[in-house]
């Protein structure tokens, strides 16, 4: 599948839920948001057939977020289901990891080819204030049994909201030390709550891990599905990457677009602007008509995001990363 800028788009992100079992502070307001009626939501048939459509027209690579994945009953059998589609050849997921131990073994059965856990501190009191819950304890046992099983590869997502702490920084490289655990650093997007805070950027960042760690050398082989570039530091077994949407612009090669939750899909995080799928889904549209409705989104997707325009405002989207999907 191709834009009409030329980009190939074969990853999509799926959002399965607009629950979660956090409060992020850059995610979603303290009191939550109003949440997606059930009725509204996407059953998983109708996200199969979304996917076994894409795949015929090219689809390779699929990630599973939320709000929260692992809060949907089923989720890893939707994992193993879309594996099973001719054409799709990645199955991955991202989680808060406060469900992971419990779920870890389900994952691993269904076949799913990558485990992200987003985690942006290691400190408990600094912990509790980001998430706004004290959770902690359960996404580190998650982590460390997804580690001791290494039946899985496991990344850890880091977005940086209380600045450039040095110690901080220093904490989350450690965890690609001694086993092949990718760490990445994420800018905040400045969407929603993400607005309220100032992006901590991927030069910024290296600075640190320079200083403490020794050179990063540039890793060219491909460790993901999206658009992360990664590093590897003298003496460890994992990689350090990074995801820099704002200070490293990487529109003119962007591969992805999005399902969120209740339907619609979204082809560029920045804009309000998607399709929305459920009418063709629900009111009697066959393979052909959901195709027709898929090719033509991705064909407008925008040629890039305008986050660094701070002044632009037009279409530009007022949701929240829990509505839209991480």
């Amino acid at each position: 599948m191709t834009d009409n800028f030329g980009r190939n788009i074969d990853y999509i992100r799926i959002s399965i839920t607009d629950r979660c079992n956090l409060r992020c502070v850059y995610c979603m307001p303290e009191e939550g948001v109003e949440s997606v009626a059930h009725n509204d939501i996407l059953k998983f048939d109708e996200i199969l057939r979304i996917c076994r459509v894409l795949a015929k027209n090219g689809l390779k690579k699929v990630k599973i977020t939320g709000g929260e994945p692992l809060v949907r009953r089923g989720a890893a059998n939707l994992i193993k289901q879309i594996k099973d589609i001719d054409g799709i050849e990645s199955v991955t997921i991202t989680t808060n990891g406060v469900l992971l131990t419990e779920q870890y073994h389900n994952l691993v059965g269904a076949g799913a080819d990558s485990i992200t856990v987003s985690l942006d501190t290691l400190d408990r009191e600094k912990y509790a204030q980001l998430t706004r819950r004290d959770e902690i304890g359960r996404v580190l046992k998650g982590i460390a049994l997804a580690q001791k099983e290494n039946k899985v590869r496991l990344k850890i997502n880091v977005v940086p909201v209380y600045g450039l702490d040095e110690k901080e920084i220093v904490s989350m490289v450690n965890f690609a030390k001694d086993t092949d655990t990718d760490v990445r650093f994420i800018e905040v997007m400045p969407i929603g709550s993400g607005t309220d805070f100032e992006t901590v950027t991927e030069d910024d960042i290296k600075k640190v891990i320079e200083k403490h760690f020794g050179k990063l050398t540039f890793y060219s082989e491909k460790r993901g599905n999206g658009p992360s570039v990664h590093y590897s530091l003298e003496g460890f077994k994992g990689k350090i990457g990074f995801i820099s949407a704002v200070s490293h612009k990487f529109c003119d090669s962007c591969n992805r677009v999005r399902l969120t939750a209740d339907g619609h899909l979204k082809t560029c995080l920045q804009f309000e602007a998607g399709t929305d799928l459920k009418p063709c889904l629900r009111g009697g549209g066959t393979d052909a008509d959901l195709e027709a409705e898929l090719l033509k989104g991705i064909a407008n997707k925008p040629k890039s995001h305008r986050f660094d325009e701070k002044d632009y405002f037009e279409n530009r989207e007022i949701r929240n990363m829990s509505q839209i999907g991480g």
